[in-house]
């Protein structure tokens, strides 16, 4: 396991540094005494050292200068100053991840003043239960070694793949962004069957598991969406009628186009920065 006998940082314990502290101990990749968690938050901080047994700091350094690999989780507008504070203590021998969305990885690599390997990851919300989805791009100074730490940790929460730098803003448009689309989805398959009767719970609840499942069957089984739908679909049947209804009302174009927007969107962000 590239985790092994490693020491693993979290800066930041807040929604997502928590939710990757929770995979990587529940998974068993990391014990929970090689975890360390910093964050401003004490009440955070506490929480995940009673739930989880990491080890807990309010300041930074002790996390960046004793983990192998240092993670973070934290909002795009202080990770300039966070580097800034912790650049000195970081080593060629540790991996940097960065999670903060739109920071492109010469703004991190300009803002530490050695040859660390930096890896920038865009996961989404997801991964809070055990379920994201996660794309990283490799730094200058990374290689192989720090392909897999990222691949370790953040399949611990999910599926991970890598792309090039500049794919991130569409990874951001597709999976980042997509579990709203998916979310007003499920709300409109839930309305639809409240408006044929079904009580709403019901309904709620057999709109996201049709979802959950139909997506565990394009994981699982390999085959093209195309395939698996043509199969659910009889000449003339029920489902076939509804297809109709979907491509006549441009749902497929609508989808793809909220990708491009979101994705269009990230791009404006990612190069509005100075720093």
């Amino acid at each position: 396991m590239p985790l092994t006998g490693l020491k693993i940082g979290l800066i930041g314990g807040g929604a997502m540094g928590g939710a990757l502290a929770t995979g990587l101990v529940k998974s068993g990749r990391v014990p929970a005494g090689a975890l360390l968690v910093s964050d401003v938050n004490v009440r955070c901080l506490r929480n995940l050292e009673e739930t989880l047994g990491v080890r807990a700091f309010q300041d930074n350094e002790p996390v960046a200068g004793e983990a192998d690999v240092v993670i973070l989780a934290v909002k795009p507008d202080v990770v300039v100053p966070v580097l800034q504070g912790i650049g000195s203590l970081l080593r060629p021998e540790q991996t940097l991840i960065s999670i903060a969305a739109g920071v492109p990885l010469v703004r991190l690599e300009r803002n530490i003043p050695g040859p660390v390997p930096v890896v920038r990851v865009m996961p989404n919300t997801p991964c809070l239960v055990g379920a994201g989805a996660s794309a990283y791009a490799l730094g200058s100074n990374a290689g192989p070694r720090d392909a897999a730490r990222a691949e370790a940790v953040f399949s611990s929460v999910g599926r991970v793949v890598a792309v090039k730098e500049v794919l991130l803003d569409a990874v951001t448009g597709l999976s980042g962004s997509g579990p709203a689309y998916i979310y007003l989805v499920i709300e409109a398959l839930a309305d639809g069957g409240v408006r044929m009767g079904l009580p709403r719970d019901v309904a709620l609840v057999l709109a996201a598991q049709t979802v959950l499942g139909a997506a565990r069957m394009v994981l699982e089984t390999g085959e093209h969406p195309a395939q698996l739908k043509d199969r659910v679909t009889t000449p003339a049947g029920t489902t076939a009628a509804g297809l109709f209804v979907l491509e006549d009302r441009s749902v497929r174009a609508a989808l793809a186009e909220a990708v491009r927007a979101a994705a269009a969107r990230s791009r404006e962000l990612s190069t509005g920065g100075n720093s």
